[in-house]
C-alpha cells in the first residue's frame, strides 16, 4: 500500500484512538469502586439505561465481544448480586439478564465516582469541541459496526 497523506492521517487517527481508549480505561479502572472493572461497569449501564431485560446474546452483539466473554461477565456480574439471570419463558433454551436493585445502587456509585473525572476532561478541552468531535466518532463507529 502506497504511503500517501489519506494512509498517513488513517494511520494517525487510529492511533490517537486505540491510544485514548487504553488511557481512558486505565483511568476508569482507577476511580471505579472497588471490584468494579470497566466491563462490569458497561453492562450495568446499559441495562440501568435500557430498563429491559436482554439477553446474554444479545448483550454481546451490544458491546462486539464473544458470547463467552459476555457470559464471563455475566457470571461475575451475577455473583456480586449485580444482575439476574433468569430463564427465558417463552423459550427455555435463552436466559434474560436483568440489573438488581444492588446493582443499581453499584452503577450509580460508579456513575458518581467517575463523573468528576470525565467532567474534568471536558472542561479542559473546552465543549465546543468536545461537540464538534462527536460527531466524527459517531460516523466513525456506525461505518465500523457491522451490519
Amino acid at each position: 500500500m502506497e504511503d500517501t497523506p489519506t494512509n498517513a492521517l488513517a494511520v494517525a487517527l487510529f492511533s490517537e484512538i486505540l491510544t485514548n481508549d487504553q488511557l481512558i480505561r486505565n483511568q476508569l479502572s482507577r476511580v471505579l469502586p472497588k471490584g468494579m472493572e470497566v466491563s462490569h461497569f458497561s453492562v450495568l449501564n446499559h441495562l440501568a439505561r435500557a430498563g429491559v431485560e436482554r439477553s446474554p446474546a444479545e448483550l454481546a452483539k451490544n458491546f462486539h465481544v464473544t458470547r463467552g466473554a459476555m457470559t464471563n461477565t455475566l457470571h461475575k456480574l451475577e455473583w456480586a448480586g449485580y444482575v439476574h439471570i433468569r430463564p427465558d419463558w417463552d423459550d427455555a433454551r435463552r436466559k434474560l439478564v436483568s440489573i438488581s436493585p444492588v446493582g443499581r445502587t453499584a452503577r450509580d456509585a460508579a456513575v458518581a465516582s467517575i463523573t468528576p473525572l470525565i467532567s474534568e476532561v471536558v472542561t479542559e478541552l473546552g465543549e465546543a469541541p468536545v461537540r464538534a468531535a462527536l460527531p466524527v466518532l459517531r460516523s466513525l463507529r456506525a461505518r465500523l459496526e457491522p451490519e
